[in-house]
């Protein structure tokens, strides 16, 4: 039944791909802008980002 009705959509396919194009430029937005790698940007190294993590978990313990 539901595969029947998405073939014979004409005007509906269209609207979906418009949907998903924008979901996909919202997201790569939004992480691009408002969830920078903080940790690349502060710190040289893996150990010092592993360090830098294990004393933030716990620091509040």
């Amino acid at each position: 039944m539901y595969a029947d009705g998405f073939r014979g959509m004409t005007v509906g396919r269209t609207l979906w791909a418009l949907v998903i194009v924008k979901l996909i430029v919202l997201f790569l937005v939004v992480k691009l802008f408002f969830f920078p790698d903080l940790l690349k940007r502060d710190y040289d190294t893996d150990t010092e980002r592993a360090e830098a993590v294990r004393h933030h978990l716990t620091r509040g313990l």
